[in-house]
């Protein structure tokens, strides 16, 4: 199988996600269409020459129904001659967006092509896409992701504090990370946002830890230390070796490994653990060859549980902070952790990243890429 490459990797600032946020007024495949247009213009590409764009997209209904990507790419004012298609793999769709474009690199298929999300959960709620409760149809008692997340702490005896103190600590890096710029080279301004709306730049500890339960009376997970509902985009341009010298481009980073596992669909979100071990296999290294982890904060206790189980500590983990502080636009976060990803590694020299995320339904994707 052929190398693929990184070529860039560009984000919206993440908008949070009400009536009144700031990106709220903007469809999903205008915004959608932003990225898509600043990514090329970053590397003076002709957006002719890309032959598939794959947009993740978890609510696809309303308007970000028929098709998002393509509506995206007619919205750029592409040429016809681009394809787009939607994917669905819920919190990891761009994860799997990128993975989907890469394969096809990689098969021999394509030379050029997009990996990239978006979500506009101020204008398509979550969950419209399924009438509740879920299908009785399945051998399993299937329970909202919130209490999972109760699961995932209760498994893993992780106190509220210990929430809590991780909760704040996302706060912290993304407000210190934002002051000095790390996020500037990564981002796509749009509607007069030029950064992260949601990330509260002095966090009050006390604050957090008053907050009351989400999910049951007497449980650990609140609205501080989940992640929070919110609109974005993000869009990764993929090469082969042969795209790269026939366009001019230079990568950025090269994909080592790319995996999906699937796993407990109660427990829900702990598939990062078996997602990360089978990615790692796949590269041939280990937790301490990676210098960046970008992993999905969905909850507090998702991070807490697998850096736990892996026997790792956080320093090298969402060091520029995470979904608590950044937010979470569900089809778009797989994109945006690999465009922070890329900025960390180049920030700090790192050789290997990892991101990972967890999945609705008990799944997972997860990829190593090598800093070129």
């Amino acid at each position: 199988m052929a190398d693929v490459y990184i070529v860039d990797a560009v984000r919206t600032p993440v908008g949070r996600g009400k009536a009144d946020g700031k990106l709220a007024g903007l469809r999903p495949e205008t915004l959608a269409a932003h990225v898509l247009n600043t990514l090329v213009a970053r590397v003076d590409l002709d957006p002719a020459a890309v032959e598939d764009v794959v947009m993740g997209c978890v609510t696809q209904t309303g308007e970000q129904g028929a098709n998002i990507g393509r509506l995206a790419v007619m919205s750029a004012r592409w040429p016809v001659t681009v394809p787009a298609v939607s994917v669905n793999r819920m919190c990891g769709s761009s994860q799997q967006a990128i993975h989907h474009a890469a394969q096809a690199i990689a098969a021999g298929d394509m030379d050029l092509a997009i990996g990239a999300g978006v979500e506009m959960m101020s204008r398509v709620v979550m969950g419209t896409d399924w009438p509740m409760p879920f299908t009785p149809d399945v051998d399993y008692d299937l329970v909202h992701q919130g209490i999972s997340a109760e699961m995932m702490a209760d498994k893993w005896g992780l106190s509220r504090d210990e929430l809590d103190d991780y909760a704040y600590r996302s706060h912290v890096l993304a407000a210190e990370a934002t002051r000095v710029g790390k996020f500037s080279p990564e981002l796509a301004p749009v509607a007069g946002l030029e950064v992260d709306e949601g990330i509260r730049m002095e966090p009050d500890r006390a604050r957090l830890g008053a907050l009351k339960p989400a999910f049951k009376p007497n449980g650990k997970i609140t609205a501080g230390n989940a992640s929070q509902i919110s609109d974005g985009a993000a869009a990764v341009l993929l090469a082969s070796e042969q795209g790269l010298k026939r366009f001019g481009l230079r990568p950025r980073a090269r994909l080592v490994s790319r995996v999906v596992v699937g796993d407990d669909p109660v427990l829900m979100l702990a598939g990062p653990i078996p997602g990360t071990r089978k990615a790692l296999e796949r590269a041939g290294l280990r937790l301490s060859d990676i210098a960046a982890v970008e992993i999905n904060e969905a909850f507090a206790s998702v991070v807490l549980a697998w850096a736990k189980e892996l026997d790792t500590d956080l320093a090298p983990v969402n060091a520029w902070g995470g979904a608590i502080a950044i937010g979470h636009p569900l089809g778009a976060s797989g994109a945006r952790l690999m465009t922070t990803l890329l900025s960390r590694l180049e920030e700090g020299g790192g050789r290997y990243g990892l991101q990972t995320m967890c999945i609705g339904h008990g799944m997972a994707t997860a990829t190593v890429i090598e800093r070129l």
